[in-house]
């Protein structure tokens, strides 16, 4: 097997490189000094510190300003085939270490730096796997990966029956790489029925949301349900009825799930059917910010409200918006509760900090004149591993509050 490092040796600006010295993964364009060799976007090069000093190797590419996402931080490292396939299996590892095993039924498999394979998403959905690939060092080198998977998996009797590519997201443009999805290898039914908490979805992999659905949430969805039975529940952004569905099952007596998508919405009741919770758990079409108000001059109290919106940015610059929103959308979902009754609230922006959320949080509950008893903090699932120092593996703040008058 060949060594896939070129001869190309890139040097930091001295100062520079704080990121990876830090235990990060990116070097950015405006962070190198000279580069050393001839080489295509998309090859493995080795990187040194300004005094010479080896730092390992990475992709590199000329159209991103990630201008090197680090594969290893050992510059003696051979990779290869062999590296790939001890990386996927280090991630799979992983996950059979920190989830129960009827949870690997669908997780993520290999979640991009956080992982050592950056710009790479693997989801396992049952007997079938969904790809992302976001760098174009990791665009060549995808099918490596994946046929090791498949071949790791295999060893603990998942036997995958399809892989299909869902590398649709805009930032791609940013690697100087089109957009794609379809099947690799052998086309197969897209549709594949999942079971999480002991609720059975079915997963659209072609035009789902993402990959098809949120495994990051797995564990939040888990933790609701210990505060649903018997209550009145409002879930927001409801999507495939996955929060709603969860509390349902957890003998809520009365569930409503609002989503802006007329689709997202038919989705989420013939999930209801299929676990037979469709006389207690309803869905119906509306937009959440409009709603919220009007419910609320209704005279409609809930024993628990679940916010789950969509990121309100997806950039650094647009986070002072994003924080009004966040603030407008609790102070609304706030005044739905009954007096210690509770709120589920949550952000999946990585610019949205822990810090900015607790603090819009608490900008809300004080204009709606509300006291808030924290129940839990929460991140997302286990299978989306945090990398530190790669700040934006950390994204999904959740938080469970009791919700009191002021008295």
């Amino acid at each position: 097997m060949s060594n896939f490092v070129k001869n190309v040796i890139v040097t930091l600006k001295k100062g520079e490189g704080r990121t990876i010295k830090s235990g990060g993964a990116w070097i950015y364009d405006n962070e190198i000094d000279t580069i050393t060799g001839t080489f295509t976007n998309g090859d493995v090069v080795l990187v040194q510190d300004f005094d010479g000093y080896p730092m390992g190797a990475g992709f590199i590419n000329q159209n991103s300003k990630i201008r090197i996402r680090m594969l290893t931080r050992k510059a003696d490292q051979v990779v290869d085939e062999a590296f790939l396939y001890m990386r996927a299996k280090n991630a799979w590892e992983y996950r059979k270490s920190v989830m129960e095993k009827e949870d690997l039924n669908c997780c993520r498999v290999i979640f991009g730096e956080a992982d050592w394979l950056p710009g790479l998403t693997v989801d396992k959905y049952d007997d079938v796997l969904v790809v992302e690939s976001l760098a174009l060092g990791m665009d060549r080198l995808k099918e490596i990966v994946i046929d090791a998977l498949k071949d790791i998996l295999s060893k603990d009797g998942y036997q995958i029956r399809g892989v299909y590519e869902r590398s649709d997201a805009p930032v791609r443009k940013k690697e100087g790489m089109p957009l794609h999805k379809g099947f690799i290898g052998p086309e197969f039914d897209t549709n594949v029925e999942i079971v999480e908490n002991g609720i059975h979805y079915m997963v659209d992999i072609v035009n789902g949301q993402k990959t098809g659905f949120f495994l990051d949430q797995k564990y939040n969805r888990r933790a609701i349900q210990r505060i649903c039975r018997d209550k009145k529940v409002l879930d927001c952004f409801t999507h495939m009825g996955t929060f709603a569905l969860n509390a349902g099952i957890a003998g809520a007596k009365e569930v409503t799930g609002l989503d802006i998508s007329e689709f997202a919405v038919s989705q989420a009741t013939e999930n209801a059917k299929r676990n037979n919770l469709d006389k207690t758990v309803m869905f119906r079409a509306a937009n959440v910010l409009d709603e919220l108000p009007k419910l609320y001059e209704e005279g409609e109290q809930y024993d628990v409200v679940i916010l789950d919106p969509p990121a309100f940015t997806k950039s650094r610059e647009a986070t002072k918006n994003a924080m009004k929103g966040y603030r407008e959308i609790n102070m609304k979902g706030m005044k739905l509760v009954k007096d210690g009754g509770y709120l589920a609230t949550c952000s999946c922006s990585h610019f949205m900090t822990q810090e900015l959320f607790t603090e819009v949080i608490a900008q809300a509950a004080k204009a709606v004149h509300k006291r808030l008893r924290q129940v839990e903090f929460r991140t997302q699932a286990c299978d989306h591993p945090i990398l530190w120092a790669s700040d934006e593996s950390y994204y999904l703040k959740f938080l469970i509050f009791q919700v009191c008058d002021e008295k």
